[in-house]
């Protein structure tokens, strides 16, 4: 028996599997539970099939060419309490970073101006925290008014949350809150220790109760393995609802933190967490995030052929750096794709939306 005849039966097991599970999560209702075993099928499957599976639901949902641009801005960096292996910005890592105080609101509003300028039509706020003190609450809740009365989509991420911050970032008309799960619960003992993932489900619990969009993902090429990749997918896949965002990043080792010296993933890979990403959560944004300077243009397009459709876009990403913006223009207009001029809608809201003015 050849090596393709071996392969045939758990390509075949793989996709059925696959199979039953992505038409649960596409018929609407309550939402499918995804079994890590699912989700490490969807992985196994053959690459063309994965990223071809993974093109249909996207163009299910979204229009397929338009990306949104989203800009960072570091408002408060460095000297975090958190150990956060990964994190150039913990102050239990020795990385020349040195800590600096929350930034004004006109350096932050004016950096939103010029985000605009550029492109942006989303502009997220993060501070190096394990959680903001009352103190803060003022000139933050100002950044997110002030940004917004620019059209711009609002996200911060802050660390923890309590109820009554929450409220008052909901109350201040943030659009999204970003806290990610970073890895799955059986691998995140080897990245932290100062924070329980229980300690970011919580958070994410008030962010949801309170009326904020939840932007939640995670790092992948930590060395965790691909069962490891598939549970934390499966982990956001479940959340009922999924978060609407959600940013996949690709590690940045950077040196002095405790995975200066982790081997690069594979481009491929990462490339398959975005579509397996996209099949298990069909309606979210999909966001490459850190670590795309190390993908390639041809890896960026088959990100957006997996189903990405927003980049972060700008030279740099809170402490590390991020593909120029002209050569992001470039890259889009090579591929024939687009930047949104405005806020993404799902394919079937726009056509609900067509069809009522149609109506008037």
């Amino acid at each position: 028996m050849d090596d393709m005849t071996q392969f045939q039966p758990a390509a075949e097991t793989a996709s059925a599997t696959v199979t039953q599970a992505t038409q649960a999560a596409n018929a609407g209702g309550t939402p499918a539970r995804w079994r890590v075993a699912d989700v490490a099928a969807l992985y196994e499957l053959p690459f063309n099939d994965l990223l071809l599976r993974a093109q249909q639901v996207h163009r299910e949902h979204f229009d397929a060419n338009a990306v949104q641009l989203s800009t960072l801005l570091s408002i408060k960096t460095g000297g975090c309490e958190e150990d956060c292996g990964y994190c150039s910005q913990s102050a239990h890592h020795d990385t020349g970073l040195k800590a600096e105080k929350l930034m004004d609101v006109d350096v932050v509003l004016e950096a939103a101006r010029a985000a605009k300028a550029n492109g942006a039509t989303r502009f997220c706020m993060g501070a190096a925290w394990r959680n903001p003190k009352e103190r803060h609450m003022e000139p933050l809740t100002a950044m997110v008014r002030g940004v917004k009365d620019m059209g711009l989509e609002t996200c911060m991420t802050l660390g923890m949350l309590e109820d009554a911050q929450a409220k008052q970032l909901a109350d201040a008309g943030l659009d999204y809150y970003n806290h990610n799960l970073d890895t799955s619960p059986e691998f995140y003992g080897q990245i932290i220790s100062t924070r329980t993932y229980q300690d970011r489900l919580d958070t994410l619990e008030r962010v949801r109760d309170a009326g904020i969009n939840v932007c939640c993902g995670g790092i992948i090429g930590m060395g965790e393995s691909r069962r490891e990749r598939a549970g934390l997918i499966a982990q956001l896949a479940n959340m009922n609802p999924y978060p609407e965002s959600v940013p996949i990043n690709n590690l940045v080792a950077i040196e002095g933190t405790p995975l200066e010296n982790t081997e690069p993933l594979d481009p491929l890979e990462f490339v398959r967490t975005i579509a397996v990403a996209r099949i298990t959560m069909p309606k979210a944004m999909v966001r490459l995030s850190a670590g795309r300077q190390q993908l390639d243009d041809g890896m960026q397009a088959l990100c957006f052929l997996a189903g990405a459709n927003s980049i972060f876009y700008g030279d740099q990403l809170l402490t590390t750096s991020n593909p120029q913006a002209d050569k992001d223009r470039k890259l889009l207009a090579r591929l024939g794709m687009r930047a949104e001029a405005a806020q993404q809608m799902p394919v079937e809201t726009a056509q609900q939306c067509d069809r009522a003015t149609s109506a008037n």
